[in-house]
């Protein structure tokens, strides 16, 4: 048994030890869309501390649950809150609640994020849905020794998010009259924002969002697989010739004005899957 099967067992059967409870569904929730745990008929709320393994989570905007329960009928487990590279963790503790929520039983993954927009097309407060990705983090959660029973060696990555349920996503959002736009996320570590020249590398490399998370979640979720669809708030316009100095207080204003459209189009999906 390799080190990382252990953690992952030893994290199952300590969230066993509150609920029995099988998700069809995990949800990874950033920032902007942690009012979603509200959402969730709650069988069990855990604290990450309280999780074997897991890692703590530094951010005040980020609760640091894992939550098991029920949304539109279906079983869910929705981590509050994630975990960042830039916050001194490895790949491997950035990626451990997607492993632990694969083993609980999900087969499917939503992924919601902060990011900055990239394309001039898009405005602050716009909802994203992403259709592939760009890894400039420099590292990658596979790197190591590779345990079979949890993925192949090298996963395909030619469809990292899934089309279907993109096509659910913009089917869902018509329907509830929110607007919704496509995009390509690129990764990167932070926690600094960027500077002119490199949002203009960025876009000519042909990403339209930038963000410091979600890209080595889906790595993982493409190895172990899980179905991923991806979701971004776009929370500040990064358009090098017409830059504003980042106010991280406007961010996280810009993520909360968007929530509650973005929260009742994740529980939309989900009652529809």
């Amino acid at each position: 048994m390799t080190q990382l099967r252990k953690q992952i067992d030893e994290a199952v059967a300590a969230i066993r030890t509150h609920s029995s409870l099988t998700p069809e569904v995990a949800i990874v929730l950033g920032t902007g869309l942690g009012a979603f745990s509200q959402t969730i008929e709650a069988e069990a709320t855990i604290p990450f501390t309280d999780i074997p393994h897991f890692p703590r989570t530094t951010l005040a905007a980020h609760a640091g649950n894992l939550v098991l329960g029920t949304v539109a009928g279906r079983n869910v487990v929705a981590m509050d809150g994630r975990f960042h590279y830039y916050e001194g963790y490895s790949m491997q503790e950035v990626t451990i609640g997607v492993r632990v929520m694969r083993a609980l039983g999900a087969k499917l993954l939503i992924l919601s994020n902060a990011c900055g927009g990239i394309n001039p097309k898009h405005q602050k407060g716009d909802i994203l849905l992403i259709e592939d990705h760009i890894n400039l983090m420099g590292d990658n959660p596979l790197i190591g020794v590779n345990d079979e029973s949890l993925g192949p060696r090298f996963p395909d990555m030619s469809e990292p998010y899934d089309r279907k349920l993109i096509a659910l996503a913009q089917e869902r959002a018509l329907a509830l009259k929110i607007p919704v736009q496509l995009g390509v996320y690129v990764g990167v570590t932070g926690p600094c924002l960027e500077t002119r020249a490199e949002y203009r590398f960025l876009r000519a490399i042909g990403a339209d969002l930038v963000g410091m998370s979600t890209v080595p979640e889906v790595i993982v979720a493409a190895q172990v697989g899980l179905r991923v669809l991806g979701m971004s708030i776009a929370t500040d316009l990064c358009l090098p010739d017409a830059l504003e100095k980042a106010d991280i207080n406007k961010i996280i204003a810009a993520a909360n004005a968007a929530e509650p459209h973005l929260t009742r189009l994740v529980k939309d999906i989900v009652k529809q899957l």
